[in-house]
């Protein structure tokens, strides 16, 4: 008999303090599109600001609602003049194959900013139903019943 482990077991899980301390890191580190979305949406100050990190053709193309456009390439000559260095900042790019978010949010790290990236960028924002702005005006989508719920609360 063989005895062969699979792939998803091939190497061992982290211990579980191992595991929720990397978890919790990342936490530190990202947010995801509808926590986002819903602390945006509730009353008052959510006690971030989101920033836009790609080229102007794109955010014309379409950019979450009150986010800052800030392209990634001007962040260290223009950060000071539009953020506040005690708001910490949630960057976004084009979605989960991009990493201009990342890069953003290194920059702005670099210069002192609390920062986070949002998990799946402006392509989860508009797939999973939020209203976003165009230079044309607002706009809105159906949600993809593949990245979000048709109804209710997803429950994660």
């Amino acid at each position: 008999m063989t005895n062969t482990v699979n792939p998803v077991l091939r190497v061992a899980p982290a211990a579980p303090a191992e595991a929720a301390a990397y978890f919790r890191a990342s936490l530190a580190f990202h947010a995801d599109v509808s926590d986002v979305a819903a602390a945006l949406a509730a009353d008052g100050d959510p006690g971030f600001v989101v920033l836009d990190s790609r080229s102007t053709e794109s955010w014309d193309q379409g950019h979450v609602p009150g986010a800052i456009h800030l392209p990634t390439a001007l962040i260290p000559e223009q950060a000071e003049q539009l953020l506040d260095k005690s708001v910490p900042v949630v960057t976004y790019c084009w979605g989960p194959g991009c990493n201009g978010a990342t890069r953003a949010a290194l920059a702005l790290a670099e210069l002192g900013y609390q920062v986070k990236e949002m998990l799946g960028g402006f392509e989860y924002w508009a797939r999973e139903g939020f209203a976003y702005e165009t230079w044309q005006g607002p706009v809105r989508r159906d949600a993809d019943p593949l990245t979000a719920p048709v109804d209710g609360e997803c429950g994660c």
